[in-house]
């Protein structure tokens, strides 16, 4: 099997990719069959941004912190690992937001698309579902569209639900809410597509970020699936991305 091994650039990062430089036979990236990805959460998502064509799946071993996303680092029988490994693909959502100035960025988040005040005072957002009215004034911090893998990050932080991953949902989470304050968000098919207005604008500006792009004075947002772009993930079977998502619920 032909690798191509990229790392992050921190020093846990480049002392496992010297032990499997010196272990196995490293290709290019254009060369290999499989590419293996050393780092954290972010550096693996940086990752997927970057090689937008990539065709080939991703192998990813944790030289972070928390590595949610990905598996255990060992160097031994790592061929062997990526034979036996169990396959994921991940669709990401994708962010259209148009700002005050008439200026329109699209973005693609493999977490969350996120929405959050930019002034003191709390936004005033409204929020259509499928081109229907769900909520005609929404006073929060912001609010949060995720996908199941991201489900465990920003959005458990906010109180949103862990979704699992073969679930075909998407969570859309308040952050912070003051009216309606009993409101706690909503569990949607991921076919949904989910708009988000700036109320007010002038007074009470929002920025809006598809993972770590993002674009100021957002006054139109609009989300949804893209079920055409499927990125490969490989995944340790006793490691399965499923599995940890699903058990996170379990956690005190």
């Amino acid at each position: 099997m032909k690798i191509a091994c990229i790392y992050s650039g921190s020093p846990k990062s480049k002392e496992a990719f010297d032990i499997i430089d010196n272990m196995y036979s490293l290709n290019s990236i254009e060369e290999a069959e499989v590419v293996v990805v050393l780092g954290g959460d972010g550096f693996l998502l940086q990752t997927l941004h970057q090689h937008p064509d990539l065709d080939k799946p991703i192998y990813a071993m944790n030289r972070g912190t928390i590595g949610f996303l990905l598996n255990e680092f060992k160097e031994e029988n790592l061929i062997e690992r990526i034979k036996n490994s169990r396959d994921i693909f991940l669709c990401p959502i994708t962010m259209e937001a148009t700002n005050t100035a008439g200026n329109k960025k699209v973005y693609k988040a493999f977490n969350e698309v996120s929405v959050l005040r930019y002034s003191a005072q709390s936004a005033n957002l409204k929020i259509k579902v499928d081109g229907k009215l769900a909520l005609d004034h929404l006073s929060c911090d912001g609010i949060l569209v995720s996908t199941p893998a991201g489900s465990t990050a920003y959005n458990l932080s906010a109180h949103g639900p862990i979704i699992p991953l073969n679930s075909n949902l998407l969570a859309l989470t308040p952050v912070s809410p003051f009216r309606p304050r009993r409101w706690k968000g909503a569990l949607l098919p991921n076919t949904s597509v989910i708009e988000i207005e700036n109320l007010d604008p002038v007074k009470r500006p929002i920025g809006s970020a598809a993972d770590s792009k993002e674009i100021k004075n957002a006054v139109h947002i609009k989300v949804w699936q893209d079920k055409q772009d499927k990125r490969h993930l490989l995944f340790d079977s006793e490691q399965s991305l499923e599995d940890r998502i699903m058990f996170e619920q379990f956690k005190a």
